[in-house]
């Protein structure tokens, strides 16, 4: 197929890139600085190449700044529900914590904002971001992002696009530092040590290799280690020998708990005091998808003010807990368990504490039966129910055995670095579920197209 298959009567930047890869040498060209620019760079997730598409994620000025004054007002009224479960013990109830999350989440990370970096998923539809997913442990991606925005600068593709277009890129690695710095503050020593800590053998350790030059570039010493690797000694952290003062946390905590054993020292070192962790242990409670239940169930609008109401009415499908009992939906009353069991195809189970997709349903990819007994299942658990959010598709050109325009759902994940917008991964997947995690995906690098050039 080609692209001109995809031009439609009004030409979008899209559009006009597709048909710049008309030029079978530009095409050619560009496809061959991908691969070897993904090579150099070591764009890879485990064994697969993070990206397969010859084109970014395209998004109007328009767009972004739509999507950032949402994301930012949404993170303002989770920091007012944070502030409110950490006071009222019924509310915290509903987060389903284990007593050990509930101990670390109470306890003072020491500074302000418990998520300095965090992260929305969502799809565009209409015009409008709808947000599915609120990631505030450990937002993963950044500097994947901005790696390949460097690769996508060398195909010829982009800069013969750039001669037509004002565009302008979405770093994020930059701010995820910022935000580590001021978590750390001013205490001694000014320039600290940096572990990034994670599990041995993930898939993710070419990002974490990325941030480790990138940290060490900008005068810092990094050290990339497992929990095990930690050893605590007269209230000093060290990994491997070396003295921590700032933990990149990418070890989420609800499996940092299943070994307690091994989580000792980091636990025991943030409760002391004797390290900085970015992001704290107190994300547990917002990364907990009951997080977007109590944005959205209007029994607790009035932890929010009317603008972030408004927010989140716009932007936040309806969400709620699963149990037996009534609750709203569309400002009619209704049976819960009837209302869920009747409607699965608008609907999608989660649990309440995974990721990367683990034990999703997508109601209208099962049949009455399955959804039943997943139904079932979830009530003895701790899941959400949420409302089905379109996901839009758009052309891509994808570099299979040949190049091939495919037509490929698309999120839009903005960045937040202390409540400000400054980022964004986007995913690309032909599956109703999109995460590279859960192995169906491409991560392409995002352009905010701001006019013609």
């Amino acid at each position: 197929m080609t692209a001109r298959a995809h031009v439609r009567s009004r030409r979008t930047p899209a559009d006009e890139y597709h048909s710049l890869l008309e030029d079978v040498d530009v095409a050619a060209a560009s496809a061959t600085a991908l691969a070897a620019g993904q090579r150099e760079r070591r764009l890879v997730f485990g064994e697969r190449p993070l990206c397969v598409s010859l084109r970014p994620n395209l998004v109007s000025k328009g767009t972004w700044e739509s999507v950032r004054r949402g994301t930012e007002t949404l993170y303002g009224a989770l920091s007012r529900l944070e502030r409110t479960l950490l006071q009222e013990e019924d509310l915290r109830r509903e987060l389903d914590l284990d007593p050990e999350e509930e101990r670390l989440a109470l306890a003072d990370p020491g500074f302000d904002a418990s998520s300095p970096s965090a992260r929305f998923d969502g799809f565009i539809g209409d015009g409008v971001i709808r947000f599915v997913e609120y990631n505030a442990e450990s937002p993963a991606g950044m500097a994947y992002n901005d790696e390949l925005v460097a690769v996508f600068e060398s195909l010829p593709v982009m800069a013969a696009f750039r001669r037509r277009w004002r565009i302008r890129t979405l770093p994020a690695r930059r701010h995820q530092l910022a935000v580590m710095l001021r978590a750390y503050g001013k205490r001694v020593p000014a320039r600290p040590c940096i572990a990034i800590v994670d599990w041995r053998g993930l898939p993710t350790l070419t990002e974490f290799e990325m941030f480790q030059r990138y940290f060490e570039e900008q005068g810092l010493a990094c050290v990339i280690c497992a929990p095990e690797d930690l050893e605590l000694r007269r209230d000093r952290l060290y990994a491997r020998g070396e003295r921590v003062h700032l933990v990149y946390r990418r070890v989420l905590t609800s499996e940092l708990l299943a070994r307690r054993d091994v989580a000792k020292p980091l636990v025991d070192a943030y409760l002391k005091g004797a390290v900085i962790v970015v992001n704290s242990f107190r994300a547990k409670i917002l990364h907990k998808k009951m997080s977007l239940a109590l944005l959205s169930d209007d029994r607790y609008a009035r932890l929010y003010t009317p603008v972030q109401r408004v927010a989140i009415a716009r932007h936040i499908p309806w969400t709620r807990k699963v149990r037996e009992g009534h609750t709203t939906y569309g400002g009619r009353v209704v049976d819960l368990t009837e209302f869920v069991l009747k409607e699965r195809a608008r609907l999608v189970l989660k649990p309440n504490d995974e990721y990367g997709g683990k034990g999703v349903v997508l109601g209208w990819t099962v049949d009455a039966r399955e959804w039943e007994q997943a139904f079932l299942a979830a009530l003895t658990s701790s899941y959400v129910v949420q409302e089905r959010v379109e996901i839009p598709r758009e052309p891509f050109p994808v570099l299979l055995e040949n190049m091939h325009f495919l037509d490929l759902g698309a999120d839009l994940d903005p960045y937040l670095f202390w409540g400000k917008a400054q980022g964004n991964l986007c995913r690309l997947s032909s599956s109703a579920l999109l995460n590279v995690t859960a192995g169906a995906g491409s991560v392409v690098p995002t352009y905010v197209v701001e006019g013609r050039a």
